[in-house]
């Protein structure tokens, strides 16, 4: 595995152990290259990590072997490293790191991190999000061009209803993510009724290529919001993470002029280095805005006093939300409502 390494950043020093271990079999790329490519993107992905409660996604043995999750801080976190305390669904509750600066970025690469997923808050009020999220994600049928058609009418909602900007980037695999930086005013709660608002409208519009649909046997050949990505607990892999997929893909921050143009396979490991290094963080301006969300809770408000479209499902750990319908996956609640057949 070689000896190992120290690596430096910003006045601190990070060991790096076996170095030479392979964490991408396909291409060839090691724990070495991973902390490498940590580094080069080092400003882009400490500015997407700095301050928020962050679960780490580890491959202690690389991208073949066995993986979890880590919520809860390491035991053996340096405590140069922050935390913040954080309330889960159920009512635990957890100390999570929270990064500040690239060491600790390179510290987290070091026990096998691929990808980082912070929470949308930050350390000082973790209970009021400053980032609505919105995941486009290809069904069945789909692919990632179908996901750029519902990123670009997803742009104009946001500029309707509100002013808003987003943020776009690739999430690694066939799917777009759109970041909104909003002001830290409203519950988890608030803002997931926010993105079903969203969904909404941009069903309306889009019926055929869009739909909210929590059961996947509803949705059909179209692109899925997942407006349960803002549900508190629930995270998206930052802007530069690397996905623990082959090829060693990253979540890659376009540019809206970008959308369509560029590909998800165009960003990995090997590449982004040298864009971080021609166009710095193309989000690096997300922290100069504060977007309200009051224009959407208005829309909320009249999908629900108009048409009755009030709250969808939750997620199936979540305990049972107010004014939430039924979690009943539809063709089982057909089943118990359909008369006995003769005998």
């Amino acid at each position: 595995m070689g000896d190992a390494v120290e690596l430096e950043a910003g006045g601190r020093t990070v060991r790096l152990s076996s170095p030479d271990k392979i964490f991408f079999p396909e291409r060839g790329f090691t724990k070495l290259d991973l902390a490498r490519y940590y580094q080069a993107v080092a400003p882009g992905i400490l500015r997407a990590l700095r301050d928020r409660p962050t679960t780490l996604e580890r491959y202690p043995d690389g991208v073949t072997g066995e993986n979890f999750f880590q919520k809860r801080a390491p035991k053996n976190m340096p405590d140069w490293i922050p935390t913040a305390h954080i309330t889960f669904p159920s009512g635990r509750s957890a100390d999570e790191m929270c990064p500040t600066e690239e060491a600790a970025v390179l510290w987290a690469a070091q026990y096998g991190t691929l990808t980082f997923h912070p929470w949308p808050v930050r350390r000082d009020d973790v209970d009021r999000p400053d980032e609505l999220r919105i995941d486009l994600d290809p069904q069945p049928g789909t692919d990632y061009d179908d996901a750029v058609r519902a990123a670009h009418e997803l742009r104009s909602v946001l500029e309707e209803f509100g002013g808003l900007r987003g943020w776009p980037k690739t999430s690694g695999g066939r799917g777009l993510h759109v970041f909104v930086p909003i002001e830290p005013r409203w519950t988890f709660t608030q803002v997931r009724r926010a993105a079903i608002a969203i969904g909404r409208e941009m069903e309306r519009r889009m019926p055929d290529r869009v739909t909210i649909k929590w059961w996947k046997e509803e949705r059909g050949e179209r692109i899925f919001i997942d407006y349960n990505q803002t549900a508190r607990d629930r995270t998206i892999a930052s802007a530069y993470s690397v996905r623990p997929r082959p090829h060693a893909p990253v979540s890659a921050p376009l540019r809206w002029e970008e959308v369509g143009q560029a590909h998800p396979q165009d960003f990995d490991l090997a590449t982004m280095p040298a864009r971080f290094a021609e166009l710095g963080d193309v989000h690096a301006d997300m922290d100069d805005h504060a977007f309200s969300l009051d224009a959407l809770l208005e829309l909320a408000r009249r999908d629900e006093h108009d048409h009755g479209l009030g709250d969808l499902p939750y997620p199936p750990e979540y305990p049972k939300m107010p004014g939430e319908p039924k979690r009943v996956q539809p063709s089982r609640a057909a089943a118990k409502k359909a008369p006995p057949t003769a005998p």
